[in-house]
């Protein structure tokens, strides 16, 4: 990242109370460059990237608790759960249970990689015959998922995760 134009240090004021004077006064300190700030953010990174797919797998669980247990409420427009082995109901067994494999980091390519594929359907079927635009027809949530599933998918979980966690435990092939 190009940071010329940013000033080489960062000044904050920091109060401290001077005991000596027993008056309230401000001594500028330097604190830390605008570089080590970037460089800082950047390697922060792959645990963003973690808890993006943790927040991410419990909003996706929430909308299968919904359809399977009617929790914290009931699909539209009764209130009700799907019924048995419709396609609805196999979608909120997969946003249930795939959603716990995401948030745990458990297959995370393979599990992101279906449930792109089950956002996919979800739009194409239920809200793209209604309009074509995302924010008309519903769908928003269903394309942000799409593609941020597909985007796991290839990335993978990041670094607090069962994957991880099984993958240094494996030995080294020389």
């Amino acid at each position: 990242m190009n940071t010329n134009f940013l000033p080489d240090r960062v000044f904050f004021i920091i109060p401290y109370n001077s005991i000596r004077l027993g008056i309230f006064t401000y001594q500028t300190k330097i604190i830390m460059s605008i570089q080590d700030i970037f460089a800082n953010w950047r390697s922060s990174a792959p645990y963003l990237q973690s808890i993006l797919r943790m927040i991410a797998a419990l909003m996706f669980i929430m909308s299968g608790t919904m359809k399977l247990f009617a929790y914290p409420m009931g699909i539209p427009p009764d209130g009700g759960t799907a019924v048995y082995f419709t396609q609805v109901w196999f979608g909120g067994i997969l946003e249930v249970f795939g959603g716990a494999l995401f948030l745990f980091g458990l297959f995370t390519r393979p599990v992101a990689f279906i449930l792109a594929g089950e956002m996919a359907v979800a739009y194409w079927q239920f809200h793209a015959p209604t309009s074509p635009w995302p924010i008309i027809n519903g769908g928003v949530n269903a394309v942000l998922y799409c593609f941020l599933f597909l985007w796991f998918s290839a990335a993978g979980a990041g670094p607090w995760s069962l994957d991880a966690a099984l993958r240094k435990k494996e030995p080294i092939p020389k």
